[in-house]
């Protein structure tokens, strides 16, 4: 099976269209106005609108008022929520569209749990615990704690890099990898050579 690659925290149209003629299958627009990847509402509407058919526009919110997820979603064309908060299953689901939960993984996390939890997600998203950041990390977590059925039907993340994720892929084969900050040149601002060499990677690590 491919996994299937989203390139998270764009800003630029440049970089929208490097990573859609690199094949990936979603892109993620942050929308947490703490993160140095945060894009405005209508920057964000730019950026979807440039996307061709069968290539996902992800919103990514953390905590956010309902209000703030609903005031985007009427400007900006997005096909996936991303919740990197504690928002509860409810809150989650309240916003009529597919939606993906982040689980800070560390030991003592229970999965198995937060899968049942949150079974209403699309996928679970597995990234790097740190207790200041919701995401972003650049760091990643042990995946030896991720059972093989979860990674499955989840999104690995967390400090994934092109020199990494081929053996990520072997060893868990996810259901997909999220990068950011292993694609950037700075904070938001994408490197067109790591953006290749980490779809590299992931061909790698299929084919093995």
């Amino acid at each position: 099976m491919r996994t299937r690659v989203k390139f998270c925290g764009l800003t630029r149209l440049d970089d929208v269209e490097a990573a859609v003629a690199l094949g990936v299958d979603a892109i993620g627009l942050v929308f947490h106005p703490a993160s140095p990847r945060a894009v405005e509402i209508e920057q964000a509407a730019r950026l979807v609108n440039a996307l061709p058919a069968f290539v996902s526009a992800v919103g990514l919110f953390v905590d956010a008022e309902a209000a703030r997820v609903r005031a985007v979603l009427e400007r900006v064309a997005l096909d996936v929520l991303q919740f990197h908060g504690a928002e509860p299953p409810a809150y989650c689901a309240g916003f009529a569209r597919p939606w993906i939960k982040s689980i800070a993984v560390r030991a003592g996390v229970d999965l198995a749990a937060e899968a049942h939890r949150y079974a209403g997600a699309r996928s679970l998203l597995f990234d790097t615990y740190d207790p200041a950041l919701a995401g972003g990390t650049g760091r990643c977590f042990d995946w030896g704690l991720v059972p093989a059925r979860q990674a499955r039907r989840s999104i690995l993340a967390g400090g994934l890099t092109a020199a990494n994720v081929a053996e990520a892929i072997r060893q868990l084969r996810p259901h997909a990898v999220d990068v950011s900050g292993g694609i950037e040149q700075a904070k938001g601002l994408k490197a067109p050579d790591k953006m290749t060499d980490f779809m590299k990677g992931v061909r790698d690590g299929d084919q093995s």
